[in-house]
């Protein structure tokens, strides 16, 4: 690439990066436009090198077709920030605009088929397993590591269901494709069932795979259902992990990272509801009840660790609020964080703080930022409109989601491949 182009992508870059604060600013501080709370709920913005700005607060500003830079895609480096205002306006501004898809498909095509660099989590059990990840994985080599690869194909499906005539469509679908073939899928739970695999992505990957096949079964697609089929033997397997591993977990993983209990449970749950898997659905719901349903005081105000990428608290409260019913739940909710009505503890409501993007470990604290926001629109979506919870959760997920959504296409390859798959969640579910 030029020195010119490069100059000229990261001046782009700069520029839209300053433009959305601009007006997320003035959406935050309430404005002197007594439209803005009503612009902001349709309001969204898809930023990135490359690639077109568009704002739809047309009322707000004269953004109508926005600031442009070259259109090559594959060259891209991109992110999505929705606008967003104070209270309702802001919770409900969180969509997943057609710009902002093009723009999170670009990351994930860029790393599902990049073998390297690469961290497996493989035993080898003698020589003959050193091998490279492609071989091992001929599905979910890429992004990194396998987790991310599952979850990178996944956000592809999830970008075709929600906007099928995406530009990048093809490239989508050609990606899927490749991976989805019945061979790959074979290859992939053999893998599972070899020695020294028994904990082999457990559950955080698990879950993704769930999650993964979830999306596939909803999808009204004709080549969904092939690949429906493809992937029956891995997610046999999965299911069949969680069947054998969860009566025996006596104690859950209750640390906000890859083996949390409760993210592996939820997410699993949402499969078993979506397949109709019934056996497995009262398994879950018995060991979250198990787990979790006298916990009282979350001590909340010793979050976040520096690592985490998931809220111990908020994704044990996002799982609980699947179980229980709304009434139950929310009496639940009052002895377990008895301080939310009064905006209470400050260290969860306040977005964690991000000082090193290039760190592995530290940058996963922008998907911490981007989990707490989806469990806290999860929990506010089943409380009562006059709950005060409701508010300070729904205020605060905005806060969260601001902090952390400028920053999934951040240049370094430590966070862009796997932020895109928690940026798109938050910004699909719960609509």
């Amino acid at each position: 690439m030029s020195k010119a182009r490069c100059h000229t992508e990261e001046r782009g870059g700069a520029e839209i990066r300053s433009v959305t604060r601009r007006i997320a600013r003035e959406f935050a501080q309430g404005g002197a436009l007594p439209q803005a709370a009503a612009v902001a709920k349709r309001a969204s913005v898809a930023f990135g090198v490359a690639a077109a700005v568009v704002a739809q607060a047309a009322a707000v500003v004269a953004l109508a077709s926005a600031v442009a830079f070259a259109a090559e895609a594959d060259a891209t480096r991109t992110a999505g920030a929705p606008i967003a205002a104070s209270g309702d306006a802001c919770f409900e501004s969180f969509v997943l605009t057609r710009e902002a898809a093009s723009a999170f498909s670009r990351i994930a095509l860029d790393c599902v088929a990049r073998e390297y660099p690469n961290k497996p989590g493989h035993v080898m059990n003698d020589s003959a397993e050193v091998r490279p990840p492609a071989e091992l994985h001929p599905a979910f080599y890429g992004c990194f590591d396998w987790h991310s690869a599952v979850h990178g194909h996944w956000l592809l499906v999830r970008l075709l269901r929600a906007y099928p005539d995406l530009p990048e469509g093809a490239r989508m679908r050609a990606a899927l494709e490749r991976s989805f073939t019945p061979e790959n899928m074979r290859a992939e739970a053999a893998y599972f069932l070899q020695a020294g695999r028994q904990s082999f992505e457990r559950t955080y990957g698990w879950a993704w795979l769930l999650k993964l096949a979830e999306e596939v079964r909803r999808w009204d697609d004709p080549r969904a259902r092939a690949w429906e089929l493809a992937l029956a033997p891995l997610v046999e397997v999965i299911v069949e992990r969680y069947v054998d591993f969860l009566p025996r977990q006596t104690y859950p993983i209750r640390r906000g990272v890859h083996p949390n209990t409760a993210f592996g449970i939820a997410f699993a749950l949402d499969y078993a509801r979506t397949a109709g898997d019934g056996d497995l659905e009262l398994l879950l719901e018995r060991r979250a009840r198990d787990y979790y349903l006298g916990d009282r005081d979350c001590p909340a105000a010793w979050e976040p660790d520096g690592d985490d990428f998931f809220s111990p608290c908020l994704m044990e409260a996002d799982l609980m609020r699947r179980v229980l019913e709304a009434r139950e739940f929310g009496r639940w909710l009052d002895l377990f964080l008895p301080g939310l009505a009064g905006r209470q503890p400050a260290a969860l409501l306040q977005p964690a703080h991000v000082s090193d993007r290039t760190d592995p470990k530290i940058v996963h604290l922008d998907g911490l930022n981007l989990s707490r926001a989806w469990c806290m629109m999860g929990i506010a979506s089943v409380l009562e409109p006059d709950d005060p919870r409701r508010g300070t959760l729904e205020d605060a997920a905005c806060r969260h989601a601001q902090a952390a959504l400028d920053h999934v296409a951040s240049g370094s390859y430590e966070g862009e491949h796997w932020l895109a798959s928690f940026a798109v969640y938050l910004l699909s579910e719960n609509r």
